[in-house]
């Protein structure tokens, strides 16, 4: 594994330095909470101002997830044990979340396998209220059928109930109707969680959606949105947002009309982040065969975007994940490729467009087995981990990038 370090590394127009604040300091490789034999890594910033991530660790048949916070002087606390099990449905691209709340209560959600199919398996939800020990799981579906349940996001709302939304395959066991819509098809699904574990408002938000790309959920000023890869009948998988506004759920409407004309799922979700009505969105696509990732932001709480911006259309992979500050200035991480070298790249875009240099944050190997990095902004640093598979066994790496 080879890390990039820069020294003034980072070069930059006068204006946009001045404007949008960019990236200038080395990237830094740090120490984190995690051994040997972990993946899966997701990092968060609760709403109580902490910094939480979140993996997975395999031993034999027996799937553990841990939790653990930053503390000062970069200090991460103990590894923490959320929840453990033989039956769970460890996968690379769906993998476990956490969010916590102002008050520090905590939500998490992992897959179980609901039969012996490859595919058929069960969103799980545990809450740890005020740090008592993690509760008995509950599944947020009432279907009760052995199919797909996952890609989910939770948020943490104002009065102490958690917001998800998931990907919901309890029609795809049907056969299709004629037009393809309906049955048969993924469905894209959400419910209230408060802290006993009790749901409310469930709901079905798209009744058509993309099979197995990642969900991603922000709140704004106007209430919770999500954005996630959509699907129509001729097969065209572009991205849609989803708002919660005055109690009741928008019709999901198309980010950008991107036109990627794919068969099969291509296993590249969008990522949200929100400051107060400030919305920014990054996502993969490849219409006419030609990778990009995007950047488009709103300045209303995600009622309307103003248009994309190509942060890379040199064969990028995707796994794009965003973060932004109070200012509006966003930033985006992704997987470039290039050379038949894979890297994970960072940059800097305000939302008048202005766009910095890229900087790299370390080499990856591309396998699915690195997984889907992450990146959070945190007290003036980035923040990144990542699935390191060089040395022929998975463990996770973190590095930041001070301002």
């Amino acid at each position: 594994m080879k890390y990039i370090s820069f020294i003034g590394c980072i070069i930059f127009f006068t204006s946009c330095i001045k404007e949008a604040g960019l990236l200038q300091n080395r990237v830094e490789l740090v120490k984190g909470p995690t051994d040997e034999s972990t993946s899966l890594p997701f990092l968060k910033v609760g709403e109580d101002h902490q910094l939480y991530l979140s993996w997975v660790k395999e031993i034999d048949d027996q799937a553990s997830l841990y939790f653990a916070s930053l503390k000062q002087g970069n200090n991460w606390s103990d590894a923490e044990v959320i929840a453990s099990g033989k039956n769970w449905f460890v996968n690379w691209a769906d993998y476990p979340s956490i969010s916590i709340d102002s008050k520090g209560n905590k939500i998490s959600h992992y897959l179980t396998k609901s039969s012996t199919g490859i595919y058929s398996y069960d969103v799980n939800i545990t809450i740890s209220k005020n740090s008592h020990p993690w509760s008995s799981s509950l599944i947020p579906h009432n279907d009760q059928t052995p199919t797909e349940h996952g890609f989910a996001t939770l948020l943490p709302m104002p009065n102490q109930t958690f917001t998800m939304v998931w990907l919901d395959g309890r029609n795809t066991g049907v056969p299709k109707s004629d037009d393809g819509h309906g049955q048969g098809a993924m469905t894209l699904r959400t419910a209230n969680i408060n802290l006993q574990g009790v749901l409310t408002e469930e709901k079905e938000l798209d009744a058509y959606v993309c099979d197995c790309c990642q969900t991603s959920g922000a709140l704004t000023s106007s209430g919770p949105v999500f954005v996630y890869r959509d699907r129509t009948k001729d097969e065209y998988r572009d991205i849609s947002i989803v708002r919660k506004v005055k109690g009741q759920w928008t019709a999901p409407k198309t980010l950008f009309n991107d036109q990627w004309k794919i068969a099969g799922c291509p296993v590249n979700g969008p990522r949200i982040v929100a400051h107060r009505d400030q919305v920014a969105v990054a996502w993969f696509s490849a219409p006419n065969d030609v990778p990009q990732v995007k950047i488009i932001f709103s300045k209303d709480a995600g009622a309307n975007f103003e248009a994309p911006i190509i942060i890379d259309d040199s064969n990028p992979l995707g796994r794009v994940d965003i973060a932004m500050d109070e200012k509006g200035t966003a930033f985006v991480s992704w997987l470039s490729f290039k050379n038949n070298k894979s890297q994970i790249k960072a940059i800097a875009v305000n939302k008048k467009g202005i766009i910095g240099n890229p900087i790299i944050v370390s080499e990856i190997n591309s396998s699915r087995s690195s997984g889907f990095p992450q990146m959070e902004l945190f007290e003036n640093e980035l923040y990144f981990a990542w699935t390191n598979t060089s040395k022929n066994q998975k463990n996770i790496d973190l590095a930041r990038i001070k301002f």
